[in-house]
C-alpha cells in the first residue's frame, strides 16, 4: 500500500490572523470504512476526491506558484493491546515550528501541532478509519505492518510574485500506509543530482527540496535501484543522505556514522532516536563528514532511516558503476536490532523505557 490518497474523513485546519491561530476541524464526505472498502473503483475515486478538495482555499498562492511550503511526517501506530500511540510528536512539533521560522512565516505553536495530531487520529479512529494490530507483522519485524500517516503541512493565503506567507494556514491529515521500500530490492545507487547546497533549505523539510527528491528517486527506480544517495553539493564526495531519509554506516572498528547535520541535511527525528539507541548500548556513534570512499573501503553495514523508511537495511551501494555488496548483502547484526527495538518500541512490543510514545486509545 506505501502512501495512498485516500485521506480519512476528519481533518484539522488552523488559519493565522492578528489575534493568533483559528482552529476547526472538518469533516469531510464519507461512509463507514466497511461500506468505502465495497466501492467500485469509479465510486472510490469520487468520494476520494471530495475529501482531497478544498473550495474556500485559494488555487494562486505562493505555495502552488512557488513551492513555499513545509510539512511533516509522523505516525500513530496500532499497539499490540489495541491501541494506537504516536512516535515522537513533540519531536516533529518542534522542527516544523523551526521550519516555519526558516521560511518567514508565523510558527506553529508546538502544543497546538501534538494536539491536532492526536486528536484528528482519536476523531477518525471513532468513526472506525484506523489499522488494528495483527500478530503476523511480528514475522518481519513490522517492516509491512500498517499505520496512520499524519501529514500536518502548511498552505500560504492567495497571492502571486515572489513573497513570502504571512498568513498561512496549517492542515493536518491523516491516511493509511504500510511499507515504503520494497522487500525484494535494497540496492541503492549514488546521484549525480544536488539535493541541498549551503545557505539553503536543506536542513528545512520544506516542500521544494523534494522536487529534486522525486526526480532523483525516480532515476534511481527505473535504473533497478531502491534508493539513491547525494553526496554534498560542493566536494562531490561527502555522504549526505538519501532521497527522503537519512543515513547511516556501521564500520569495521565498530563505530556508528551518520552525516553530521548542517544547513543541507534535514534533522530526522528517527535519526535522532536511533543514535541514542545506539548510544545506550555504549555503541561509538560519531556525527560526522563521511566520504563515500571510506564507506566503500570501511562500511560493513548500511541503512537508511526516516518516519517511512524505519531503519531499512541498504544491501548495495552502486558508485560510478562500481557496486559495493554490504554484509553478503543481507542485514547486518546491528541494523536488524536498531530496526527490531525501534519497531517494538513503535509498535508496543517492547517497552517505552523512554517516554517516546503519545497514547491515542
Amino acid at each position: 500500500m506505501a502512501f495512498t490518497l485516500n485521506s480519512y474523513p476528519i481533518m484539522y485546519r488552523a488559519k493565522y490572523a492578528e489575534q493568533g491561530w483559528k482552529e476547526e476541524y472538518l469533516e469531510k464526505p464519507h461512509k463507514t470504512p466497511e461500506e468505502e472498502a465495497a466501492l467500485g473503483e469509479a465510486e472510490r475515486n469520487i468520494l476520494e476526491n471530495s475529501r482531497n478538495c478544498y473550495d474556500d482555499m485559494p488555487l494562486v498562492n505562493y505555495t502552488t506558484q512557488y513551492g513555499l511550503s513545509c510539512f511533516e511526517g509522523l505516525k500513530a501506530l496500532p499497539q499490540k493491546d489495541g491501541g494506537l500511540a504516536l512516535f515522537r510528536p513533540n519531536r516533529n512539533a518542534a522542527r516544523f515550528y523551526k521550519s516555519m521560522e526558516g521560511l518567514l512565516m508565523p510558527p506553529f505553536p508546538e502544543d497546538a501541532f501534538v494536539r491536532s495530531c492526536v486528536e484528528t487520529v482519536k476523531r477518525n479512529a471513532v468513526l472506525g478509519f484506523r489499522p488494528h494490530y495483527r500478530k503476523e507483522w511480528e514475522r518481519d519485524s513490522f517492516m509491512t505492518a500498517d499505520s496512520v500517516y499524519i501529514r500536518p503541512f502548511t498552505y500560504s493565503e492567495g497571492g502571486i510574485g515572489v513573497n513570502i506567507s504571512r498568513r498561512p494556514w496549517v492542515l493536518v491529515v491523516n491516511t493509511p500506509v504500510s511499507a515504503y521500500f520494497s522487500a525484494a530490492n535494497a540496492d541503492a545507487v549514488i546521484t549525480d543530482r544536488i539535493r541541498a547546497t549551503p545557505k539553503g533549505t536543506g536542513w528545512i523539510k520544506a516542500s521544494s527540496n523534494y522536487v529534486i527528491s522525486a526526480l532523483a528517486k525516480h532515476d534511481a527506480l527505473a535504473a533497478g535501484f531502491m534508493e539513491c544517495i547525494y553526496l554534498d553539493a560542493v566536494h562531490r564526495k561527502y555522504v549526505e543522505e538519501g532521497s527522503s531519509c537519512n543515513i547511516f554506516f556501521y564500520l569495521n572498528s565498530g563505530e556508528l556514522v551518520t552525516p553530521e547535520l548542517g544547513d543541507t541535511i534535514l534533522p530526522g527525528i528517527t535519526r535522532a532516536s536511533i543514535i541514542e539507541l545506539a548510544e545506550d548500548w555504549r555503541i561509538p556513534v560519531s556525527e560526522r563528514k563521511i566520504s563515500i570512499d571510506e564507506v566503500l573501503a570501511d562500511a560493513k553495514e548500511c541503512f537508511v532511516s526516516g518516519t517511512a523508511a524505519g531503519a531499512t537495511p541498504i544491501d548495495s551501494l552502486t558508485y560510478q558503476g562500481k557496486k559495493t555488496v554490504f554484509n553478503g548483502g543481507k542485514p547486518g547484526e546491528f541494523t536488524a536490532e536498531i530496526r527490531d527495538t525501534l519497531k517494538g518500541i513503535q509498535y508496543g512490543t517492547l517497552p517505552d523505557t523512554k517516554g517516546w510514545m503519545v497514547q491515542v486509545l
